[in-house]
């Protein structure tokens, strides 16, 4: 376990959730793209990580980047979110985490809309979404 703020074991993991979600956060596995809850979901609320509930995106800054995930052009809050060099499956990206309790998320690429120029790419399983109420 590392120095985050949440740490649970494994196990703890695997009880709290679903085995998709349990790839995804804990072992970096990738859902398919267009098959997410939250792919093309255009209600108003926050998006907080699965494991931990942390605020991480505001539906203000989501948009459709036509790639199948849910895309941000940035989180609520940068100390929310940690990078990480990932050069699996022959590539180099830079894979984008929960700092509160290491969740994988997804990956930020620098070909996303203004005012930013970033696209968070996130896996909805790696996701849990409050709608915001009037």
């Amino acid at each position: 376990m590392s120095d985050y703020k949440v740490k649970k074991t494994d196990e703890e993991w695997r009880s709290q959730l679903d085995p998709t979600q349990y790839q995804v956060t804990r072992h970096a596995a990738t859902e398919r793209p267009f098959t997410g809850k939250y792919w093309n979901q255009t209600a108003d609320g926050v998006y907080r990580c699965v494991c931990c509930g942390e605020p991480l995106f505001d539906s203000d800054t989501k948009f459709d980047a036509g790639c199948g995930w849910p895309s941000y052009f940035q989180p609520i809050d940068e100390g929310a979110i940690e990078r990480e060099m990932d050069h699996s499956h022959g590539m180099v990206r830079v894979e984008v985490k929960c700092r509160h309790c290491g969740a994988h998320l997804g990956h930020v690429f620098d070909d996303g809309p203004a005012p930013t120029g970033q696209r968070y790419c996130i896996n909805s399983a790696a996701l849990d979404f409050d709608e915001r109420k009037d």
